[in-house]
């Protein structure tokens, strides 16, 4: 790979930031971001109590670091240690902004810190009286509010197990996950908005609590408590103020996998370790402290949504924003940058991609002053949405393109303050993230396309599967392909020359006709100069002993396809990327499947085009497009 230089950081912010401010008190001189990593890895231990005492970690730090650190499953990281992870995101009791709730109709609704910890008290002390303990789940059913922060919060600070799913799930969608934990509480809202229309969620909500046996109340948030789910000035009971440290493994949430493929797993995650990761990947990534405001476009079934929440305990101010992302114009998510202040704007690859084929020129139409950073995330970045960045955004802006999943709950790769951005380019791994590119036999590449690989726990690794208690299906999920070594599913290729990463896709949907392997993103960073073409989804269809690659277009209004418009489609794919890359069937369709988090459900499509079950459709925001894909006609030739 060999891509243009974007941005580079200054002497004087490489200074000032909190990278370098960490580097100094562990004792590493120079700002060269591959030692420090190599430093991270081949320390790691040391490394990741340097995270703890460098973040402040408010808990009990034990004597035992890592306990069976050569087994990837069996490791177990501060097994003597203690924390309340709620206490940590709590730990500012102060009159400065917290939470800013946002909304679509232009409601806004602020919380400080010292309101936020007196919200969370009385509702831990009302949990209680509900009979919750150490251990139960409580389920969210909720939009991105405060209302749904607070209640995570509460569970958390009580030893409780949170676990959540944005109310456009559906019933079937909240049961294929809710149903295989068996919750006490349902916390609910009892109405959202969404692109102008209003739901009503309670019907939903109260078939959920009659179809999963385990919930004993239903905790309403209706539309005029936008703060906590119980107004707390006719609460019973005393505030919880006396909260216990737990185990640095206690569970803290469960978080679902897509659930494209089947339902979804149940993912088990401790609070140790996600605020450990989360700490380092905002302070020492991110870059984040207590003047900074953060924003992220995410529902509460993302875990995006997770990720944001652990920012409180760096103490800067959270955006949380509930609605469609271009309503009511195109300017929604954009406009809340200049009028809140952002400093760190969040979203996911796809409303890159939407606002460039929207024709946006956010740098001509806004202030944005104080924006220093946009991350993306949820799907490959494509190197055309660089451009568009810094030629339409901002020019002087990082763009920290991260990857990771909901099964780390983190970052494989992400940004740093050290390092430049070039073009389509993750600028580097995550510290302490023992990670590689490999070939099918498991040897490392570089500027090869190949599997993205871990090979060493840390300490955001799951607890276990849900109903798991062998570790058969966790084991199944990561490690079949390479012994003792995370087969993470990324289909990923790293510089040699600039030490960046480009994901091509999931592995599980790369292409591979005549035994050549295609990441998908390959093919879809070819439309994005298209003009005529809004969105693309690509697939490899079984045909005489071998596979042929197929590609699904939605036009934008007004355009058909055309013979012209296919070989133009297919010139740039040959010039670009390669013959072999080029689809043997070019499809119009009138939408993209996606998953509830903005993904391109490959896989679901794939099925579809071979006559085969759908087993989650649930899982995608839009399932009924499914059907522009069955039974083709094209696709019997």
């Amino acid at each position: 790979m060999s891509n243009p230089l974007f941005w580079k950081p200054t002497s004087k912010e490489i200074q000032k930031s909190r990278l370098s401010d960490f580097a100094n008190e562990v004792g590493f001189h120079g700002h060269d971001f591959e030692a420090l990593y190599r430093w991270s890895i081949e320390n790691r231990e040391e490394f990741w109590r340097s995270v703890w005492h460098y973040t402040e970690v408010q808990g009990t730090l034990g004597l035992t670091t890592l306990n069976a650190g050569d087994d990837f499953v069996r490791s177990k990281w501060f097994i003597d240690s203690t924390l309340n992870f709620a206490s940590n995101l709590m730990r500012y009791n102060d009159d400065r902004i917290a939470l800013v709730a946002v909304d679509e109709t232009g409601k806004r609704t602020t919380c400080t810190f010292a309101e936020l910890n007196d919200h969370v008290k009385q509702l831990a002390a009302y949990f209680l009286s509900l009979g919750l303990e150490e251990g139960d789940r409580v389920a969210g059913y909720l939009t991105n509010s405060i209302a749904c922060c607070v209640a995570m919060l509460a569970t958390a600070q009580l030893g409780a197990i949170w676990t959540s799913c944005s109310p456009d799930f559906g019933v079937v969608g909240a049961l294929d996950r809710f149903g295989q934990i068996a919750p006490k509480l349902l916390v609910a809202c009892e109405a959202y908005t969404y692109g102008g229309k209003h739901f009503d969620v309670r019907p939903a909500a109260t078939e959920i609590s009659k179809q999963v046996s385990s919930i004993e109340k239903i905790v309403w948030v209706s539309s005029d408590r936008q703060i906590s789910p119980i107004d707390i000035s006719s609460a019973s009971g005393t505030p919880h103020t006396d909260p216990r440290e737990y185990p640095f493994n206690h569970p803290l949430y469960v978080m679902y996998s897509s659930g494209t493929t089947g339902k979804p797993k149940c993912i088990v995650h401790g609070a140790g370790g996600t605020l450990l990761q989360h700490l380092k990947e905002h302070q020492l990534h991110i870059g984040l402290t207590r003047d900074d405001v953060l924003f992220f476009y995410t529902t509460t079934g993302w875990m995006m949504w997770n990720w944001l929440m652990s920012s409180l305990a760096t103490g800067c101010t959270l955006i949380l924003y509930d609605g469609a992302p271009f309503f009511p114009d195109d300017y929604a998510l954009l406009n809340l940058i200049d009028s809140e202040g952002i400093t760190h704007f969040g979203v996911g690859a796809k409303y890159l991609s939407s606002i460039e084929k929207r024709e946006l020129r956010p740098k001509d139409e806004l202030n944005l002053a104080s924006l220093t950073n946009i991350l993306s995330t949820g799907s490959p970045l494509s190197h055309e949405s660089f451009d568009y960045v810094y030629g339409e955004v901002k020019s002087d802006v990082r763009l920290a393109s991260i990857s990771g999943g909901t099964d780390l709950l983190s970052c494989f790769v992400l940004g740093n303050p050290w390092s430049p951005v070039f073009r389509g380019e993750i600028q580097g791994p995550g510290l302490g993230m023992d990670i590689d590119v490999v070939d099918d036999r498991g040897q490392s590449i570089t500027e090869q396309k190949g599997e993205l690989i871990c090979r060493s726990s840390f300490p955001s690794k799951p607890l276990r599967f849900w109903d798991d208690p062998e570790d058969a299906l966790f084991r199944r999920a990561y490690f079949q392909k390479f012994e003792n070594i995370w087969v993470h599913g990324d289909f990923a290729e790293k510089s040699s020359v600039t030490n960046g990463y480009v994901i091509h896709g999931r592995s599980d949907a790369v292409l591979n006709p005549g035994g050549v392997r295609i990441g998908t993103a390959e093919i879809y960073r070819q439309l994005e100069p298209l003009a005529e073409i809004q969105d693309g989804l690509c697939v490899e269809q079984e045909w005489e002993g071998d596979t042929r690659v197929v590609l699904f277009v939605v036009l934008r209004e007004g355009i058909s396809l055309d013979d012209n418009l296919k070989d133009r489609i297919k010139r740039s794919i040959r010039r670009n990327a390669s013959p072999r890359h080029v689809p043997a069937k070019i499809i119009d369709v009138p939408a993209i499947p996606l998953t509830r988090s903005g993904k391109i459900a490959e896989i679901a499509v794939r099925d579809v085009v071979h006559g085969r079950k759908v087993t989650n459709a649930t899982a995608l925001s839009n399932p009924e497009c499914l059907d522009h894909f069955r039974n083709r006609k094209e696709l019997l030739h």
